[in-house]
């Protein structure tokens, strides 16, 4: 069970937004929704699937500039820079991410039925990149000024096998890493959610080869379509423990040449996921183990052929697992400002690209950027952008709570 809020927190809520400075800029928010609910679509609309987000990355550099920022840049990973100083060089990063998880060819185009609007994408993240430029809109037009520095960052590789690739780069390579001591992702869109926890995933892509042969006149071969069948099989009777929450899925499964053929090669890919590293390990043996069993099995029934199976896998991302304490200060600033604009805030894991800081020791919280939405990685995702303001005011009371600005009283000069 997780401690409570300590009652001199819930006290200092009341104060929140109740300056005349940070009240216009939440009212800016609600005021301009539309206007951000269109930015939203429009962005929806340019295609990005991961490794593939560079028309997306011109749109927000220019958008970038639009509202203000400094040091506009496309960094060497594909991530784009922008800048609003503080008072002092250390560095708050707010990212949200370029990519969708769809393959090149998609159907970006967005369309409103009802209350709803539906497109690949239209939430994750193209919310998140909204409420990121609104965020800035609403400071610009309060006056709002910051101790920490912010740095906003619209960053590639979130998605697939992406293996958060921007947020790699940005902590791990870019020269701008030192200064970056705090991480907030707008991802997803319920502004109750704080995901503080940062789910471990691994993945791999698998390949079995064999000889092949015609389907009739070489039956009785061994099949590589058939061995990454057992494998399947075996993984998807484990038993893996609900809490921690463990998960698997074989998300893509291909190979063969024709119906007629024995496949010479098959392959399938792998999500592998828990809370608890060490749940991640036990799983992960396990179905390298199933590899070796899968194929061993098919190798075995087809022995009298003479001819044998291989198989190669390769680990294609590995998402770090973590945790931002719940006493930290990052934490308990999003968990007051989700409060303050009257949700009842939960602690959840999750894997966005908040994993990567977290796993550094770099406070880390994903929050969501307003409205409802479903379907999320489908074909079918929907987005509602009712009361959706409500998510882009509890980012930007989490950075000013983070930043001590809701602390003190704010001059026309922020000071």
């Amino acid at each position: 069970m997780r401690k409570s809020v300590p009652v001199l927190l819930i006290s200092a809520m009341c104060t929140l937004g109740q300056t005349p400075e940070v009240k216009k800029a939440l009212d800016y928010l609600r005021g301009h929704h539309e206007e951000h609910l269109a930015k939203q679509v429009q962005i929806a609309e340019i295609p990005a699937p991961t490794f593939h987000e560079a028309e997306r990355a011109r749109f927000m550099e220019a958008e970038f500039r639009r509202v203000g920022l400094a040091r506009v840049e496309i960094d060497e990973q594909g991530n784009v820079l922008g800048w609003r100083p503080g008072r002092i060089e250390k560095t708050l990063a707010i990212a949200a991410h370029l990519d969708i998880s769809f393959a090149p060819g998609v159907n970006t185009k967005v369309r409103k039925e009802g209350g709803r609007w539906h497109a690949p994408g239209i939430a994750d993240d193209s919310r998140g990149l909204a409420a990121m430029l609104a965020i800035v809109e609403a400071m610009n037009h309060a006056g709002l000024k910051t101790s920490r520095t912010l740095l906003f960052v619209a960053n590639v590789g979130e998605e697939g096998l992406g293996d958060l690739a921007g947020i790699r780069y940005l902590f791990q390579k870019s020269r701008h890493r030192s200064r970056i001591d705090s991480f907030i992702s707008i991802d997803g869109t319920n502004p109750a959610t704080v995901t503080n926890g940062g789910t471990g995933v691994k993945r791999y892509r698998v390949s079995v080869k064999g000889p092949g042969g015609h389907s009739y006149g070489n039956f009785g071969r061994p099949s590589a379509s058939h061995a990454i069948g057992r494998i399947v099989a075996r993984l998807a009777d484990f038993e893996v423990p609900a809490r921690p929450k463990t998960t698997f899925n074989v998300g893509r499964i291909g190979g063969g040449t024709a119906v007629n053929a024995i496949a010479e090669e098959s392959w399938l890919e792998v999500d592998l996921r828990s809370e608890d590293p060490s749940e991640l390990e036990r799983l992960e043996v396990k179905f390298l183990e199933a590899i070796r069993l899968g194929v061993e099995a098919e190798n075995q029934k087809h022995a009298a052929s003479g001819a044998a199976l291989t198989s190669e896998h390769k680990l294609v991302s590995n998402r770090p697992a973590g945790q931002t304490p719940e006493a930290s200060p990052l934490v308990q600033a999003a968990m007051r400002a989700s409060r303050a604009t009257g949700h009842e805030p939960v602690q959840r894991f999750g894997s966005t690209d908040s994993n990567l800081p977290i796993s550094l020791g770099i406070p880390a919280v994903t929050l969501g950027g307003g409205g409802r939405s479903d379907n999320a990685h489908s074909l079918k995702e929907w987005f509602e952008p009712e009361g959706a303001w409500k998510g882009p005011q509890t980012v930007l009371l989490t950075i000013l709570g983070f930043d001590g600005l809701l602390d003190r009283p704010i001059g026309p000069d922020g000071r």
